[in-house]
């Protein structure tokens, strides 16, 4: 005797919604509390530093990322349609764009991570930092008296003939590298979470984003799969699935709109 679990596909009279919308209504709510206490820490560590370094982030790549979510979403809304008008192909073929989108935005965001474990700061014993990328191997830094970095070009013009005065340029190599001694240097770290408040922020909040932006790509990949083969026995039950999932990823999207102005605006 096979066991039928009811509402799955009808709304429940109790409710008017089926159990697996119910469910990720409430699965949501708890989301809010985790994302909220995150922005909520975000801004009293805002509100207390001296000192938000904001700018280390590269605002046209992380805005070309929005409009690649937003794009995502309304994909997603119209692989859901065809579900419901019955248009499978569509329905694999909108399904297949959102895909896409969340794949782009995850290979854009990787590839600011990486550039962010390239980019280092030296922080000076007179308080003064400098940004920008070594000109040696991690290993030849750690082992050197003297680090030799290419400043960014906002240290450069802000410090300009200071920089000049206080560190000695080498003979060879490009004429704006720097070579510091490590006695004049109180830290120094490629752009990882210990090197600042504000990076150790960003990299939680947009890690634990990526993190739910890839478990939406496995849920959305199945039901693009093996899953889709629930659409030949019973459609509407697929239907439902499909709008479940698109609840999740829109609000992925609506806590990466909140996350963009944050992280890379203010």
């Amino acid at each position: 005797m096979e066991l039928e679990i009811p509402y799955t596909v009808t709304a429940r009279p109790d409710t008017g919604s089926y159990n697996a919308k119910i469910g990720i209504w409430l699965f949501l709510a708890s989301e809010v509390m985790l994302f909220g206490g995150l922005f909520s820490a975000y801004i009293f560590l805002r509100m207390g530093a001296t000192h938000w370094p904001h700018h280390l982030l590269n605002v046209p790549i992380g805005l070309f990322n929005t409009f690649v979510l937003i794009t995502s979403s309304i994909t997603m809304v119209m692989a859901w349609t065809a579900l419901k008008m019955r248009q499978f192909q569509s329905y694999r073929r909108w399904l297949a764009a959102t895909l896409v989108c969340g794949v782009v935005f995850l290979g854009i965001k990787s590839m600011e991570y990486k550039d962010k474990f390239h980019h280092y700061g030296v922080i000076l014993n007179n308080g003064q930092e400098i940004t920008g990328h070594l000109e040696m191997t991690p290993a030849e830094a750690l082992k050197s008296p003297t680090l030799r970095i290419l400043p960014d070009a906002e240290d450069a013009g802000s410090f300009g003939y200071q920089l000049q005065s206080i560190f000695r340029r080498p003979a060879t190599g490009e004429e704006k590298v720097l070579e510091i001694p490590k006695s004049d240097i109180q830290w120094w770290s490629n752009f990882t979470p210990r090197y600042s408040t504000y990076l150790a922020t960003y990299f939680t909040m947009t890690g634990l984003h990526g993190l739910h932006i890839l478990g939406g790509l496995l849920v959305l990949g199945f039901f693009w799969g093996p899953g889709a083969k629930l659409y030949r026995t019973n459609p509407e039950h697929l239907a439902n699935r499909v709008e479940v999932a698109g609840l999740f990823w829109h609000f992925v999207d609506l806590v990466w709109i909140f996350l963009f102005p944050t992280l890379y605006l203010l």
